[in-house]
């Protein structure tokens, strides 16, 4: 069965970096859109980055420049390496991943995935 979980979170400093990891088992890397999810109290939860069915990174507006989401496929390791945080990325960041589907002459991530436990990020001013 596919199991996550998450790493590297904790209360750091505006303007300093933090790597989430994910360490991953249960499938295939090939088979799975790979991405990082993050969700606040105040917020709706949100893709902050994702790793699409060809291996094409997206970004959400709000980290574009700052969040870099990568791989691993050697260790089962997914990562998020964030630079210059500021206090709206606080958070529990989820590391998810979902199936690839084809249909309809091209490939989709699924819908839905699964979900790590998550790791708290909190950025102080």
């Amino acid at each position: 069965q596919v199991h996550l979980v998450e790493s590297g979170g904790g209360s750091v400093q505006a303007g300093g970096s933090l790597r989430l990891s994910c360490a991953a088992s249960g499938f295939t890397f090939s088979d799975y859109c790979m991405g990082w999810w993050r969700h606040s109290p105040g917020k709706e939860r949100e893709g902050v980055a994702v790793i699409g069915t060809d291996g094409d990174t997206t970004y959400a507006e709000a980290v574009k420049g700052r969040f870099t989401i990568s791989q691993d496929n050697a260790n089962n390791m997914m990562y998020l390496d964030i630079d210059s945080l500021i206090p709206e990325d606080t958070a529990m960041y989820y590391c998810v991943v979902n199936r690839k589907e084809y249909y309809h002459g091209r490939w989709y991530c699924a819908d839905h995935g699964y979900w790590g436990p998550g790791t708290q990020v909190t950025v102080s001013s």
